[in-house]
This record gives structure tokens, C-alpha cells and sequence, in this order.
């Protein structure tokens, strides 16, 4: 046994530990013909670092899979990080800008291996994090989404696509990056409002009879306007559908369209069509006829007016920026009379109406997103989704919370072609040759694509790369060395147990998974889909750098230790609701394990160490066959929790019982049997405490690691470490119903004699004597029983002798009434008067709070936070007035 310090100082254990736990290969131990139990990271980016959303996520992985390691599975937790394509490209390029340099100053392969040696020197700041955050993953065998066996996978992956049909290049709208030239997927476009203009302009019809009014806040896109839309079913516009109206400015002919996109509610009803730069427009656009490679493009790739496919553009407009364009365009309209003036409500004239506008911005550039044109390879996932969709139909798949399974059929049942090209230079270069005939030959290898084209054909690499979230999609089975050999190690099992991962990837990552995984490895990539909610500001409010508003889970460690911090996450984690940040609870958490570490001291001072057996010991005094079947109730209860993924029942399960019962109760119920004080027992009770300890530690271990392992070590010689020990077993044998009665019967009159004492003012360190009526034989039996620890934890001494009269407190428990005679130690007439004076009090704010909640008025203009405020401070006092009419009651 080793001797705990006074204070229980997380940093002093933390690294310690998980350095020894690394060092022995305990993460992931040799189990031979164990079962095997996988889960996969969701890779972070190599960019990145640790922030509280990680600290939420690998929580929850690390509890599962020290859980299963415990329960003597082969677990194996993969973990790897994601190669991030534009966020370290940006990295990257900041850094040569310090020097300046640009990449285009380098050249491309100049380039990628300065970001190789950047991956190298730097790219490893999140897994030393993750480390801190106590993750057992099986580093050993980390990977990194552009190793070279990744990238075969990759490469496979992509060309088998193409030969099942089921990827091809094509033309249609991205989302277009101006800053960087790249498309970019909907999870790196951050939408914002913006105050901005609603222009109204006049189209003339072509043949001269009249006008019709559009409206839009994007004016300069009517550059590219290919028709007008209005709903086929609006009286205003039926004699005009199949008419042309002539484009201001350019001068260009476009018909009127009808389609139900346009709302005859809305503005004028009609609505501009500009197919090649809005996604709304683009499907109006194929569905009256036009095909995407007619559709006009306005913009480059900077965003700059170039000329359209028809040259109608004035020359002066061309390679504006698209917001200088905007006000060249506004300036021309309103001069020559196109634009319809915005009269606000005084009866003032504006050239546009103020509107708040919902605008796409790049996370990263910071840059407004241009919906654009352009030719890109797409996969057919709606082919892919099927598949993937009858996995969680048929159950092979499960999703948890389940209410996610009605938003995942949804978006898979109306998918789009899923654009994986980007225009990058770091990534998996995609492998396709094209000839100068317009050919394209996919392909592994150059020299595979030159025999595909024949000798002589000169072919031209296309230079774009692909989208990580298609190489991360490949992550269950690349990770396992698939396409040449799956990990041995795993004996081919492909299947993971669970993935965790955040809702707001559903789509991005956890259902190209199953796509892919089903596509290539005929099973599903997991066979549960845990989904977790946002960690959100104290107020609810979302995180974000621009608020001011984050938290830094780095410094939450350093305050109260990663075991706080973790035990927060898990206990704060209720199916399908976001996480309020609460540094309180934390701190609270940190207070818990200080809890625990005193209580072990307390054992240590008392002779108890660690349990010689998995077994419960023998126990006959009736306090320790409680603490045993208490036990075994709390094993029962983590067990069901962790196996319906309910991090919080789990964890609050335990939080319950190791303070309350084992803590609060137990150590004191047991210090008469310990010191001596004329009981018996005393070493059954050491057998008995120890190994509950045990029970405790092991329990507490997935969720506390560092502080379990540290004290499981200290309360004596173990043959292994805790990590790898035995998870308790819920033997109901163990039960003794009546001892269990006879406690929790202790444990009541405690509690009632405790309320009764502080509400009645009674000197804490008064002794009063206790006297019973009514009191069944089983009552009179405990009472003689435990009359030590009456004493010691109510300061009541058990009496026979006759129920005396006069002022008393009285108390019913069951079937008994407990009587505290109060003469001479109270003044009982002023507590009256107090009493009478404290109910009174009570009941008139009771009363106020609900005339304020009975008021239509507040309840329907007040913030909610406000009105749920009321409703609690109503509760509190209606439960005051009705505590206070019970003390006084007890007066007699």
C-alpha cells in the first residue's frame, strides 16, 4: 500500500499514468482468441487542435472502449488523422507568406513537399491532446488519410467507381470559394445575415405590349439571366408563359417560364433565372429544357465578370470584381430606367429595399461563396445510397438517439450527385488522364492509362484533387490495410461495434461511410450510429470565435484535470439534447474525485486495502450486506445504461453511489464497527470495504481514469494494472433483502431527525434522547441494533422509558412515531412564532409568483428563461412553506 497525499493534484498523476499505459502496449493488449471489439476516430484534422467538441467526442469513444478492454475483449480503438485539404493548404501558404512566397512561386511538387515537412514538424499537436484527454487509442498502428497504403485504398476506390458507372465527370453548380478556387462542400460554407438590398427592376416584353417586375438581391447576375419564372397557375402571368422579355443592359431574349418554384405571394410572383449561378435557378433552368453546358456562366474564378457564351456583355463590366459589378449595374439600371424604385413607409424614394439576407460565406476564406458553373466529378450516390438506407431499415445498422433515423432516410432518399473534385494541390490527385481529343482515362497508374489510350496519345494528368471527405469515407476498412490485405491483427473483421460521431456530420461523413463500406466490403461499416448533440455556451448559445464564446477544454484540464472534465462530458450527455457548457459542474466533477481520493484515504487510515477477490466476502452484519447488494444494484444499473448508450444514467449512477451511498452512508455507518466502539465485525467490515472500493474503481474507470488507476495502485499489491482489469459482475446471489431494509430504514430516521433538528434550531451539539410509539417488534429490534450509529450520526440516544409530555419534535417513520423531547433545549415559543413568520413569508412570495404565472401577459412576452425562473422560484417556495408547516406540526 502506498500512502495518498493530503491533497488529490490531478496534474501530478495524469501524464504519469498515461505514459506507463502507452509504454506497456496496454491500449491495446495481447487477448488471443478474445472477442473482438472495434471502434474508429473520427479522424481530426492534422491542422487542428483539441477543442471542446473533440473533448465531447473521444469521451464518449474512450468510455466505450475502456469498457469493452475491461469486460476482456480484444478492443481496439483506430486512430489516425484526416489530411485536411484546404485547411492546411491555407496553413501552409500562410506560413511561405511570412517569407513572401506564394505556392505558385514554388510549383506544385515544390509545394506539397513543403507540406509534407510542415505534417511532419507540426501536424502532431491534436494527437499530444488527445493524449492529455486520456484517450487509449492503438497509436501503434496510427494513420494518417495520405500514407501510402491510404492512398491505394483511395485510388482503388475511385477507379472502381468509374468502371461500375458510378462516378463521372459533369457539369453543374458547386459551391465556389473565390479566395482559394475551389469548390468546397456545404459543411465549409458558414451561413450569416447580412444586411443588404432587394432591388426591384422592370424586364420589358419582347414585342413591346408591357413589362414584368422582378426582384433580387443579387442585381449583376442578370448578366447571365436565361428566363423568368412564374407559377403556371397565377392569373396574372398565364397569357404571358411562352412570351420573350428583352434583358436590360444586355439585351439578351429569354422566355417566360412557368414553374411552381416561382410564389405568387412573394414580391412580383415573377422571379429572374439565373441557372448558372444560383441552385434554385439551375434546376428551373434543366426543367424548362436547358442543359448545364448552355447555361451561361458571368464570373471566373475569382469572382470577376468574364464574358458569356453569347458575348452580349458590355466590355466595360468585364473583370469587375462581382461587388464592383453589382454597383456599376444598379447605377446603369436606375439610369436608364430599369429600376423600380423602393417607397418605404414616410413615402420616401430608395433605389432598393433593405433586406436581412441569409449569405454563404467560406469558413475558412471568409469569403462570400459563389454558386458556379463547372465541369467536376461527381459520384452517383443516390445508386449508393440504397443499399445504405435498407442497412438502418432492416436494423443491421442502428441509429441512436433513433429519432435521427427519420432525418437520415430523408436526406438519403434525396441525394444528390456528390461533387469530389477539388481544386487544390494537396490531396489525393485525382487519377484521370486526359487526351488532347477530349478523352478522359481513369486510371491507377499513368502508365495503365497510357495502355488504355494507346501509345502516341499524349495525356494530360488532370490536375484537381479529391474532396477528404471521400477518403475519409474510406476509413473503417483503409485504417485495416484493404485493398492488398485487411489487419491481420483484427483477423479480418471488418465491422466496427459502434461510431460516434456529431449529428451535424451525419451526412458528410457517416453515411458515405456506409455507402462506401457496403459498396466495397459487402457489410456495413458499424452497427451503431451513436449521435451526439452540440457543447453549446452556458447561455445555449452556439460556440464560436466570433462570439468570444468558446472553451478551451485544454484549460479546463489544467484547472480541475482531465478526469473532471471527462465525468462532465459523460454525465451531461442525454440522448439527442446539446451539452450547456457549465465550468461549475466541472469544478463540482474535480470535487467528486477529491471525494473519492479522501475516502480512500479514510480506508487506508482504517486498515482497508485491496480486495484478494472478485467475489463479494461474507458478510453477516447487516450494514455490509447492504453496501454489498447496493453494489451489485449499481453494477446493474451502469451495465444497462452503457448498454443502451445512456452516457448519463451511467455516469450519474455511479456519481450517486459512490458519494452518497458509499461516502455518505457506509464510511459512517461503519466507523463504530472499525473503532472498536462494541461491535463486531471489524475485519469482515475491512473485506467487505475493500473490495467495494474495488468495485468502485473499476466502475469508474472508463469515465476517470487517472485518478482510478492511481488509487487502485495505492490501496495495495495488484497483479495487474486497473486498465486491464476485471469488470465487476452483477451477482443478484449477493442480495440480502432484509439487511437492505434494515439500512435504508437507518438511513431515513437519520435523515428525518437531521431536517427536523435544523428546521427546529436544535444546538448541533445538543444530545437529545429518542423515544418511540406505536413501534412494531422489527422497529424495536433496529433500534436496539443500531443504537451506536444513532448516536454517533443524529446525536439521539435510544430510550425506554416512558414517552414524556410537553413540547417534543415528533417524527413518523412506517409505522412508528419518534418522539425528541425539546423542553429546556429550545425556546419552543419563539420557534413557533418563527415558524408561524417564516410560512407566512413563504406563502406570500408562493402566492405572487403565481399571479405573475397566471398572467397571459408575462407568460406570453417574457423571455422563456425568465418565465422558467418563475416557474422554479414557485416550486422552491411552495416546497418551503410546505417543509415549514411540517417543522412546525413536529412541535406537538
Amino acid at each position: 500500500m502506498t500512502e495518498l497525499a493530503k491533497t488529490f493534484d490531478p496534474a501530478a498523476i495524469e501524464t504519469r499514468w498515461y505514459a506507463h499505459w502507452e509504454e506497456q502496449g496496454l491500449f491495446r493488449p495481447e487477448r488471443p482468441g478474445a472477442e473482438p471489439w472495434t471502434i474508429v476516430n473520427p479522424p481530426p484534422n492534422v491542422t487542428g487542435s483539441l477543442h471542446i467538441g473533440h473533448a465531447l467526442d473521444n469521451t464518449l469513444q474512450d468510455i466505450l472502449v475502456r469498457h469493452a478492454r475491461l469486460q476482456g475483449k480484444d478492443a481496439r480503438w483506430v486512430v489516425g488523422t484526416d489530411h485536411a485539404g484546404i485547411a492546411t493548404q491555407m496553413v501552409v501558404e500562410r506560413n511561405l507568406a511570412k517569407d513572401g512566397v506564394k505556392r505558385t512561386d514554388l510549383g506544385r511538387e515544390a509545394f506539397v513537399d513543403k507540406v509534407w515537412e510542415w505534417k511532419a514538424e507540426s501536424g502532431g499537436q491534436i494527437t499530444g491532446q488527445l493524449r492529455r484527454l486520456g484517450c487509449s487509442m492503438d497509436w501503434a498502428h496510427e494513420r494518417f488519410t495520405m500514407d501510402e497504403g491510404f492512398s491505394k485504398a483511395v485510388l482503388k476506390v475511385f477507379v472502381q467507381l468509374h468502371r461500375d458507372g458510378l462516378l463521372y465527370r459533369d457539369k453543374r453548380l458547386v459551391n465556389w470559394d473565390p479566395h482559394f478556387g475551389t469548390a468546397i462542400s456545404d459543411l465549409e460554407v458558414e451561413t450569416r445575415e447580412v444586411q443588404g438590398s432587394f432591388w426591384h427592376l422592370r424586364y420589358p416584353l419582347a414585342d413591346g405590349s408591357g413589362e414584368i417586375r422582378v426582384a433580387t438581391t443579387r442585381p449583376e447576375t442578370l448578366l447571365a439571366d436565361m428566363a423568368v419564372a412564374v407559377h403556371p397557375e397565377d392569373p396574372r402571368y398565364t397569357a404571358l408563359i411562352g412570351k420573350q422579355v428583352r434583358l436590360p443592359i444586355t439585351g439578351r431574349l429569354v422566355p417566360i417560364v412557368g414553374d411552381e418554384h416561382a410564389d405568387p405571394a412573394l414580391g412580383s410572383g415573377a422571379v429572374k433565372i439565373t441557372p448558372g449561378h444560383d441552385f434554385n435557378d439551375f434546376e428551373v433552368g434543366r426543367r424548362a429544357g436547358i442543359e448545364a453546358r448552355d447555361m451561361l456562366n458571368m464570373l471566373d474564378a475569382k469572382a470577376q465578370v468574364t464574358q458569356t457564351a453569347d458575348g452580349l456583355i458590355p466590355s466595360e463590366l468585364l473583370g469587375l470584381d462581382r461587388f464592383e459589378a453589382r454597383k456599376a449595374i444598379v447605377a446603369r439600371l436606375k439610369e436608364e430606367g430599369f429600376l423600380v424604385p423602393h417607397v418605404d413607409k414616410d413615402g420616401n424614394e430608395h433605389d432598393a429595399e433593405p433586406r436581412t439576407i441569409q449569405t454563404p460565406y467560406g469558413d475558412r476564406s471568409g469569403v462570400v461563396i459563389e454558386p458556379w458553373l463547372t465541369d467536376q466529378w461527381y459520384v452517383d450516390a443516390k445508386t449508393l445510397a440504397q443499399p445504405a438506407i435498407e442497412a438502418v431499415r432492416s436494423g443491421k445498422t442502428q441509429i441512436v438517439p433513433k429519432s435521427w433515423e427519420k432525418t437520415y432516410f430523408n436526406w438519403m432518399e434525396n441525394i444528390q450527385p456528390w461533387c469530389v473534385s477539388r481544386q487544390l494541390w494537396w490531396g489525393h490527385r485525382i487519377p484521370a488522364w486526359f487526351a488532347e481529343d477530349g478523352r478522359v482515362f481513369v486510371a491507377e497508374t499513368e502508365e495503365e492509362a497510357q495502355a488504355e489510350a494507346g501509345e502516341g496519345v499524349a495525356l494530360t494528368r488532370d490536375p484537381d484533387v479529391l474532396d477528404t471527405w471521400f477518403s475519409s469515407a474510406l476509413w473503417p476498412f483503409a485504417t485495416l490495410g484493404w485493398p492488398e490485405n485487411t489487419d491481420p491483427t483484427l483477423g479480418g473483421r471488418y465491422s466496427n461495434d459502434v461510431l460516434i460521431s456529431g449529428f451535424d456530420i451525419l451526412f458528410f461523413w457517416d453515411a458515405r461511410m456506409m455507402m462506401q463500406g457496403l459498396h466495397f466490403m459487402g457489410d456495413v461499416p458499424f452497427r451503431k450510429l451513436y449521435l451526439h448533440g452540440l457543447v453549446r455556451a452556458a447561455d445555449g448559445a452556439k460556440m464560436s470565435k466570433s462570439k468570444g464564446n468558446t472553451v478551451d477544454p485544454l484549460g479546463l484540464i489544467d484547472r480541475y484535470g482531465a478526469d473532471a472534465l471527462r465525468f462532465f462530458m459523460a454525465a451531461m450527455e442525454s440522448q439527442g439534447r446539446d451539452i450547456k457548457m457549465d465550468e461549475k459542474r466541472v469544478e463540482g466533477y474535480r470535487n467528486f474525485a477529491t471525494k473519492l481520493w479522501n475516502a480512500s484515504r479514510f480506508a487506508q487510515a482504517n486498515g482497508i486495502t485491496a480486495s484478494t477477490t472478485l467475489e463479494p466476502p461474507a458478510a453477516t452484519l447487516a450494514v455490509n450486506k447492504w453496501i454489498v447488494a447496493e453494489t451489485v444494484a449499481c453494477v446493474q444499473a451502469v451495465d444497462l445504461a452503457l448498454a443502451d448508450l445512456r452516457f448519463d444514467g451511467a455516469a450519474n449512477t455511479i456519481y450517486q453511489f459512490v458519494w452518497s451511498r458509499f461516502c455518505d452512508w457506509y464510511l459512517e455507518l461503519i466507523k463504530p464497527v472499525l473503532q472498536g466502539e462494541g461491535a463486531e465485525g471489524a475485519d469482515e467490515t475491512r473485506a467487505v470495504a475493500g473490495w467495494v472500493l474495488d468495485q468502485i474503481l473499476v466502475l469508474l474507470h472508463p469515465f476517470m481514469p487517472f485518478i482510478t488507476e492511481e488509487l487502485w495502485h495505492a490501496m495495495g499489491t495488484r497483479s495487474n494494472d486497473l486498465i486491464v482489469a476485471r469488470w465487476p459482475i452483477a451477482d443478484a446471489r449477493a442480495l440480502d433483502p432484509a439487511a437492505s431494509q434494515e439500512i435504508d430504514w437507518v438511513i431515513r430516521l437519520v435523515n428525518e431527525v437531521r431536517a427536523a433538528r435544523t428546521e427546529l434550531n436544535v444546538p448541533p451539539g445538543a444530545r437529545l434522547p429518542i423515544h418511540v410509539r406505536d413501534a412494531s417488534p422489527l422497529t424495536a429490534e433496529r433500534l436496539a441494533a443500531q443504537g451506536n450509529v444513532l448516536a454517533r450520526l443524529a446525536r439521539v440516544d435510544v430510550s425506554t422509558d416512558e414517552v414524556p409530555t410537553g413540547g417534543a419534535l415528533q417524527i413518523v417513520v412506517d409505522e412508528a412515531t419518534f418522539v425528541l423531547p425539546l423542553e429546556g433545549v429550545v425556546d419552543l415559543e419563539a420557534e413557533r412564532v418563527r415558524l408561524t413568520k417564516a410560512i407566512a413569508a413563504a406563502e406570500k412570495e408562493r402566492d405572487s409568483l403565481a399571479a405573475r404565472l397566471d398572467n397571459p401577459s408575462f407568460v406570453g412576452r417574457a423571455k422563456p428563461e425568465a418565465v422558467e425562473k418563475a416557474r422554479a422560484d414557485h416550486a422552491d417556495k411552495q416546497a418551503e412553506a410546505t417543509r415549514l408547516q411540517a417543522a412546525l406540526g413536529r412541535l406537538g
